[in-house]
């Protein structure tokens, strides 16, 4: 195919659908490509809305597992298009499958399900997250594209885990990995995937959206502990529940608000019961943009206790808003925050130490709390924002 000689980029970026609300990082960087000049198309799996609130063109997969008679007019149109509108371009998707060891079956359902994606006159081709770009391995160089793939924690830790072998063979390809910070890169290089192709560009916030309200120096009697969290088992709840426990047992006053929903919502209620702190843990589920901002000016320690986490978002708007930070040392967040410095980090799976480590910081001396905050609202300000994202994302696809 031939591609443009100019500065403007043709960038398609495949996601399982259109980013929600909180996905913030997807939006702010379509966004910001599309404002520099890069023209993007988004792909999706599946999508239950057709006004996405993108400037940009969205693209649905055709449905394969809805009805017969759907998913048979579905396989019958790929085909003609495999056929006679993209026969180059299957062809080679389907030497190249058949190169990496793919059985017959598998190879054909690869060519009808990537139908969509081998008719496309792209630059990039880029996978937001690990597991979407399997099976979809060859679709770049079928259609002589450069292909990228974004790493963003749970794809990278824990999708190896739940289906081995799953990145063998995306990992031999000419792919250029974007991870989220420099422990997720060391770990991609037990892959043997080499260093010059992976690129850490942390996520970024819109600091305009999430300033520090100027908060007062003060020691409250009640704490008022925030978390914004999927509901899953990877966070870490259990956790922040056990260690909650500790601080009621210490008679000290606390209220904690855990934001978001997940699956493991009723097994985390019944924990709180368990620990005789549910009186004291309110769930919200989700809530507005606005509505996390309000809680975030109203609380007075925020905590990021997981398990495994590839930046957190969520721990940057914190400090971002003068929070005082406690984070697990999972992964990216111990680049997120600087212990000593702009929060606090402590060992994971260790309510205790997490219990220890909330107490000294409600007793700590409210002017060295006022300098950690104050520090990590100005890194926050000064590294995280939106235009060195945007900066650094248009020097990864122009390179």
């Amino acid at each position: 195919m031939n591609k443009q000689h100019s500065d403007t980029k043709k960038i398609g970026i495949v996601l399982s659908s259109v980013p929600g609300y909180s996905e913030t990082f997807f939006r702010n960087k379509i966004k910001g490509l599309q404002n520099n000049g890069m023209e993007v198309t988004l792909f999706v799996d599946e999508s239950q809305t057709t006004s996405h609130n993108l400037p940009c063109e969205l693209i649905v997969a055709p449905k394969f597992n809805s009805g017969f008679f759907l998913k048979l007019k579905n396989v019958c149109i790929a085909a003609i298009k495999c056929c006679f509108v993209n026969p180059k371009q299957s062809l080679k998707h389907y030497k190249l499958d058949k190169k990496d060891g793919i059985a017959f079956k598998q190879r054909i359902k690869n060519l009808i399900f990537n139908q969509y994606l081998l008719g496309q006159d792209l630059d990039w081709l880029h996978f937001g997250y690990g597991m979407l770009a399997t099976n979809r391995e060859n679709v770049a160089e079928a259609t002589n594209t450069k292909m990228a793939v974004s790493f963003r924690g749970f794809d990278l830790y824990l999708s190896p885990l739940k289906h081995q072998n799953c990145y063998k063979i995306l990992f031999s390809k000419n792919v250029e990995f974007h991870v989220l910070s420099e422990k997720m890169k060391q770990r991609l290089t037990t892959y043997h995937v080499s260093e010059n192709r992976i690129h850490v560009i942390t996520p970024a916030i819109d600091t305009s959206l999430f300033e520090s309200p100027n908060r007062k120096v003060e020691t409250r009697k009640t704490l008022d502990i925030l978390c914004i969290s999927r509901l899953h088992w990877v966070k870490g709840l259990h956790y922040l529940l056990e260690a909650m426990s500790i601080l009621k047992k210490d008679e000290i006053n606390f209220k904690l608000t855990i934001i978001g929903d997940g699956e493991e919502k009723e097994r985390l209620i019944f924990a709180a019961h368990q620990y005789g702190i549910l009186d004291d843990v309110v769930f919200t589920g989700k809530l507005t943009q606005t509505e996390v901002i309000q809680h975030l000016k109203t609380s007075n320690v925020y905590i990021q206790y997981s398990i495994q986490e590839g930046f957190g978002n969520a721990v940057l708007e914190a400090q971002a808003m003068g929070l005082p930070c406690i984070v697990s040392d999972a992964d990216g967040l111990q680049q997120n925050v600087l212990h000593n410095k702009t929060g606090w980090v402590v060992p994971k799976r260790n309510p205790i130490a997490l219990a220890k480590k909330i107490i000294d910081i409600h007793f700590l001396d409210p002017e060295k709390r006022d300098a950690i905050t104050s520090a990590a609202v100005k890194r926050v300000n000064n590294d995280f924002n939106l235009n060195n994202q945007n900066r650094l994302f248009l020097e990864f696809y122009r390179n």
